[in-house]
């Protein structure tokens, strides 16, 4: 039995259906497997060249050293001849969540953090729904 991906190489689909750079998106996870698919991202197909962002240095330089048998595989998932090699780059590191040091500051002096707000009216309503809430 074909793989589909064999199957779509094969077919004449007319030009603008799918583009050779969502065929190679498509056959990332089935090429790579689960595990790696889930530390990588394909990004772009340039002149053949697969962009592949991963988590960090370490995944990169794994993967740096399969690059042939990764290539061998999407070819032989995806059907074609479009990934020529496949270059790899860390992704840019998530921030995480920042708390605030201006009201750890104020809270800990013992300041009332309803200074913080600038806006007047804000101010006010904040200070109503705070008496509301201690009733």
């Amino acid at each position: 039995m074909e793989r589909a991906g064999r199957l779509l190489g094969k077919l004449r689909i007319p030009a603008g259906c799918v583009s050779p750079e969502e065929l190679a998106r498509a056959a990332w996870p089935s090429a790579v497997g689960k595990k790696i698919a889930a530390r990588s991202n394909p990004v772009s197909l340039v002149r053949g060249c697969l962009l592949v962002e991963v988590e960090d240095t370490l995944w990169q330089r794994q993967l740096t050293t399969m690059r042939s048998q990764i290539v061998q595989r999407m070819r032989d998932v995806a059907g074609t001849d479009i990934v020529k090699d496949i270059a790899f780059r860390p992704m840019m590191p998530k921030r995480t969540p920042q708390r605030a040091e201006i009201v750890r500051q104020t809270i800990a002096i013992g300041g009332d953090d309803a200074d913080l707000i600038a806006d007047p009216i804000f101010r006010s309503v904040y200070i109503r729904s705070r008496k509301k809430a201690s009733a």
